[in-house]
């Protein structure tokens, strides 16, 4: 079992950066994959980015492509998404997710645990 919990949300103007943290409780942290999504209002809850157990490997949606970097602190059980040059349209509520050998990182649905999101809204 794996609880998650996201902090670091807030409100920034357009070109500023925010970094969110994930922190996992329990043992097993370092066997997880672990992603982010995001939900704006209205929409569908979309992924963002991924992370292999070891941080050895990442993969980002097309539209966060060097802007937002994933990554990783075993030792302390998180996983970090910091995003950069943010735009209004990364206005969403961000979920940091858990799966363990996950095939495709972008479904949702393989993922196993969940958190309960952070708010990120950038103003124009």
């Amino acid at each position: 079992q794996v609880q998650l919990v996201e902090s670091g949300g807030g409100l920034v103007q357009a070109g500023g950066s925010l970094r969110l943290s994930c922190v996992a409780s329990g043992r097993a942290f370092s066997r997880y994959t672990m992603g982010w999504f995001r939900q704006a209002p209205g929409k569908k809850r979309e992924f963002v980015a991924h992370i292999t157990w070891s941080g050895s490997s990442t993969f980002y949606t097309d539209s966060v492509k060097g802007r937002f970097t994933i990554s990783r602190d075993n030792a302390k059980n998180t996983v970090y998404l910091q995003m950069n040059s943010l735009k209004p349209e990364d206005t969403a509520v961000y979920y940091c997710a858990a799966g363990v050998g996950l095939v495709v990182v972008t479904t949702e649905s393989n993922y196993d645990y969940w958190g309960q999101g952070t708010q990120v809204t950038v103003s124009s």
